[in-house]
């Protein structure tokens, strides 16, 4: 591996790192969101359209703009079903209904089993045993940072099922996305995916999310600033930057990223002060990374002489 491919991939290492921090850091603006009583469909449709428009001035004001493609019509049509629309419902009425952040975030962690499947399938990615295993371990991993002490919600099955359903939503975006890169850049794909998601979000924004309107709680500054938070760095920044990843790692070993949401959100909690990790959850997590590692890794091919 030359030094120029070396610095690519290092370069993608962290580009991947510092969107799952933010996308750690969205848990904690979305709690104060649910907390304060904010309509879910009132939040996530604000958030997506505010992050299409900051992506649609950016790209407006370096020109560039680009038309989808006939026949990239539908895959972007579908890709914004997927996600955000079907993803952020079912994930956030999901981790509501189970009632249990351990039993959420272990759901949410199968993201690279299933995306394996997909990457081999879709895509003819590689995956050797050392990424299996190395998978495997960062799940494990993941499973001793997530477990705490929570009752589960009285209506936990559906929870299940709803975080079963953004699993697989997630792993269609992540090939979706792929299937898209070569042909735009990872803002434009992300400009797209939101401002389509929002026309299929806007009749739950009005019929569902202004039931209640109360403009002195909505449009206060304790409501907005995590809305803005959550649209520009943990949508718009965020998700350009894991476009990227997902073009030049693939499905399948970009996923194990995203995996890592739950360990980012424990870790920042941490730092905030808003949780005491125990020696458990502080194995779980160097667990995870020599986890993350080691599904990174490529069998070099020898050259062989005539």
């Amino acid at each position: 591996m030359t030094p120029k491919i070396k610095q690519s991939k290092l370069l993608t290492y962290i580009v991947s790192i510092f969107a799952i921090t933010l996308w750690g850091m969205s848990y904690i603006w979305t709690d104060k969101l649910i907390s304060k009583g904010i309509p879910i469909f009132y939040f996530v449709f604000v958030r997506i359209f505010i992050a299409g428009a900051v992506l649609f001035l950016f790209n407006a004001a370096y020109g560039r703009i680009k038309r989808i493609q006939k026949q990239d019509l539908p895959k972007f049509l579908l890709l914004a079903m997927c996600e955000p629309f079907i993803y952020f419902i079912f994930e956030t009425y999901g981790l509501k209904e189970t009632g249990s952040p351990t039993l959420s975030a272990m759901v949410i962690a199968t993201i690279p089993i299933f995306s394996i499947g997909a990457g081999v399938l879709f895509f003819k990615e590689k995956v050797n045993a050392v990424n299996i295993f190395g998978i495997l371990l960062s799940l494990a991993g993941i499973i001793m940072v997530a477990m705490s002490k929570g009752e589960l919600g009285e209506h936990f099955i559906i929870g299940i099922l709803f975080l079963l359903i953004a699993v697989i939503a997630e792993v269609g975006h992540a090939s979706l996305t792929k299937s898209l890169s070569g042909n735009y850049s990872s803002q434009i794909i992300v400009m797209y995916q939101f401002l389509i998601g929002s026309v299929y979000l806007l009749p739950l924004f009005l019929f569902r999310g202004l039931s209640e309107f109360d403009a002195v709680t909505y449009l206060s500054a304790e409501v907005w600033y995590p809305i803005i938070c959550l649209s520009v760095l943990c949508s718009s920044l965020a998700f350009s930057l894991w476009v990227s990843t997902i073009k030049s790692l693939g499905v399948a070993k970009s996923s194990i990223f995203s995996a890592l949401i739950p360990v980012a959100a424990a870790l920042i909690a941490w730092v905030l002060g808003h949780e005491v990790m125990n020696a458990r959850q502080w194995a779980g997590i160097a667990i995870s990374t020599i986890g993350v590692i080691m599904s990174q890794y490529t069998v070099s091919k020898k050259k062989v002489s005539d």
